[in-house]
């Protein structure tokens, strides 16, 4: 598949960084008194909204990003919700802790810097045949779509992003 010309692919980074702020929470919208909805992989979460879905409220989703992906845990709410044992990986980027094999709160984070070959590939290991094949993803971290001065990233190729294929959703 070709890459869509320079202008498209910002016209969609813009359209992916303006849909939260466009009336719908990052992950979620409500109807009237419905339950929340899931918005499609196009939600960006910046880190204060991600925080929002830590797995501290029971009516909650139960998010978690890796390699600035977000994934919706919530099925595995006996290993990621209140008090479970990996619930510390939840409402952030836990790229490091991921690939470290580690809960340590100094390596709850996106950075990468430092880590090993070995532990490179357990993280992406990890994130294929765990995240990627058991979760739906609902959004990607701000970091990973904008530059630190909140300008696009264009280098962010939504097309070369990871998603599911309609088959795996069921």
């Amino acid at each position: 598949m070709a890459a869509p010309p320079p202008g498209r692919r910002l016209r969609q980074l813009t359209a992916l960084a303006l849909g939260p702020s466009a009336g719908l929470s990052a992950a979620t919208a409500r109807v009237g008194n419905s339950a929340p909805c899931r918005a499609g992989p196009s939600a960006l979460f910046h880190r204060g909204e991600l925080a929002r879905y830590g797995g501290e409220e029971e009516d909650q989703p139960i998010y978690l990003a890796v390699k600035g992906v977000v994934f919706d845990v919530t099925s595995g709410k006996e290993f990621y919700g209140r008090g479970a044992p990996y619930n510390a990986l939840t409402g952030k980027d836990s790229t490091r802790g991921v690939a470290k094999m580690s809960l340590d709160p100094a390596d709850l984070t996106h950075d990468t810097t430092g880590l090993t070959a070995k532990e490179l590939e357990a993280l992406d290991e990890v994130f294929t045949k765990v995240y990627k094949a058991k979760y739906p993803i609902v959004g990607y971290t701000a970091r990973r779509i904008l530059n630190e001065d909140g300008s696009p990233n264009l280098d962010f190729k939504p097309e070369d992003q990871p998603h599911f294929d309609i088959k795996d959703e069921f």
